[in-house]
């Protein structure tokens, strides 16, 4: 028996109530990124939520500090660092199709907590913040402090975090309860590329507009394209074919203008296989209607080519690779605009640790100026890796087993998580295996009895690593 380990037990299964309470009032908060205003860099939602869960831990009797509502921190002690846990309290849209619960009304529901966030990462976050509790109120001696970081924009791209170590030193060790036990040690890299083009158009048959896709980090569940000169039988008779092979869903409205509606499944980007990509399917079936010829029609065709439905490993681009180490490359298609000729659109790729992220920049960027589409993009944030053998990550996969009874193994992942920067950062939990959260998608939700085993497994952590 760990020492320690029965009195965390009863600690954290005490207080279960008090933590579902806790992640309902915050996953009652849209704090979905919004426009900067004096206060809240990152819109009024995340700065509420950042508000809420310091006031927990103050209420709980923590010492907090407020990085000018970037980033909230909730301290153990007041020794020299040992441990920094990382979590967010941003999170992804909505997304369609949400059938137990509307996404900001968060339900409990035979033992899950269903919601937006519950998974990634507030659920997780409040995990943390009852392991803290834990340690501290049992009184547990522990030589270095454990501080609980948490952010308000890992979903675009983490400044938040960024700013945060502009003031304050990384700690010794750090994980991020964003990912999967039972330890995270690899992250892919990433390529989120941006192009644009500049169509002309012409014809009676003609493609007047599109919009689809809100987050480059999300497989897009829903896409629209506005037409003009088309009868609705045959854009229908084409649509059900389309459907038969894709799976994606189509409807119409033909005022005031022929609005086609491509209906998909979101995902995350990094899992693209999870999802049902829907502007793909949207662009299969705008390919295949007779459009008279322009030079617009012509290069979303090409375009088409290199990304088309179904390819989320690259292959059409010329990019696809992998390895034993971290897998897969992945591809999603999740941004496309087209308005006044104008088109803009996104896509994220990650990439495993043997692909040459350089290379992969080079060819894609070659592959669209060969379609006359100017490539944005330069920039490929590089795989993470922690030492798999480090007394960090034992420590983490030792306390692992022996909570679950489960075999500890270092994993990969395509998700990049706060750690991706940090020298000795690994993700550890919450999702457990075999769990599918459905983050990022609709219906998210969380295991409260997974939840609680990770409150206990974190409190394990912190006293053991900190000792």
């Amino acid at each position: 028996m760990r020492k320690y380990r029965e009195e965390i037990e009863k600690y954290i299964d005490d207080h279960r109530d008090e933590m579902v309470e806790d992640i309902i009032r915050l996953c009652s908060i849209n704090s979905q990124r919004s426009e900067y205003v004096e206060g809240a860099p990152f819109g009024e939602g995340p700065k509420r939520a950042l508000t809420l869960a310091l006031n927990l831990a103050e209420k709980y009797g923590f010492e907090i500090t407020n990085y000018d509502n970037y980033v909230g921190a909730v301290d153990l002690n007041d020794r020299e660092k040992g441990l920094d846990i990382l979590a967010h309290l941003d999170v992804v849209p909505e997304g369609e199709g949400w059938s137990v619960t509307a996404p900001f009304e968060p339900k409990e529901i035979d033992g899950k907590i269903y919601g937006r966030g519950t998974s990634d990462d507030k659920g997780p976050a409040v995990a943390a913040l009852f392991a803290l509790r834990a340690v501290r109120d049992l009184g547990i001696p522990v030589k270095k402090n454990t501080r609980l970081v948490l952010g308000t924009d890992e979903e675009c791209g983490s400044s938040c975090i960024q700013y945060y170590y502009k003031k304050e030193q990384e700690a010794p060790m750090t994980f991020s309860p964003d990912g999967e036990f039972p330890v995270v040690n690899i992250e892919k890299g990433r390529l989120q590329g941006e192009f644009s083009a500049a169509l002309e158009d012409g014809g009676d048959k003609r493609l007047v507009s599109i919009e689809a896709g809100t987050k480059v980090n999300v497989v897009p569940p829903k896409a629209k394209a506005v037409i003009e000169g088309f009868d609705i039988d045959e854009v229908e008779e084409k649509a059900k074919a389309v459907a038969e092979e894709t799976g994606i869903k189509f409807s119409f409205d033909l005022v005031p203008v022929f609005e086609i509606t491509a209906l998909g499944a979101n995902a995350h980007a990094s899992t693209p296989d999870s999802g049902n990509n829907a502007i793909t399917g949207l662009l299969e079936l705008l390919c295949r209607l007779e459009f008279s010829p322009s030079k617009k029609i012509e290069t979303i065709k090409k375009l088409y080519k290199l990304m088309p439905h179904g390819d989320t490993s690259g292959e059409n681009l010329g990019i696809a690779v992998e390895d034993e180490r971290s897998g897969a490359l992945t591809l999603a298609f999740s941004i496309l605009n087209l308005k006044n000729n104008i088109m803009h659109g996104f896509f994220d790729c990650r990439i495993p640790v043997s692909g040459d992220g350089e290379k992969i920049l080079k060819t894609v960027s070659e592959k669209f100026k060969g379609i006359d589409i100017e490539f944005l993009e330069d920039t490929v944030v590089k795989p993470h890796e922690v030492d798999g053998n480090s007394p960090f990550v034992k420590t983490l996969l030792s306390i692992y087993e022996d909570y679950t009874g489960l075999k500890g193994e270092c994993l990969a992942m395509g998700g990049g998580t706060y750690v991706h920067d940090i020298e000795n950062g690994v993700a550890f939990g919450a999702v457990f295996p075999g769990t599918d959260t459905k983050m990022h998608g609709a219906d998210e939700f969380v295991v409260i009895d997974e939840l609680v085993a990770a409150a206990k497994i974190f409190a394990q952590a912190i006293v053991e690593l900190c000792e």
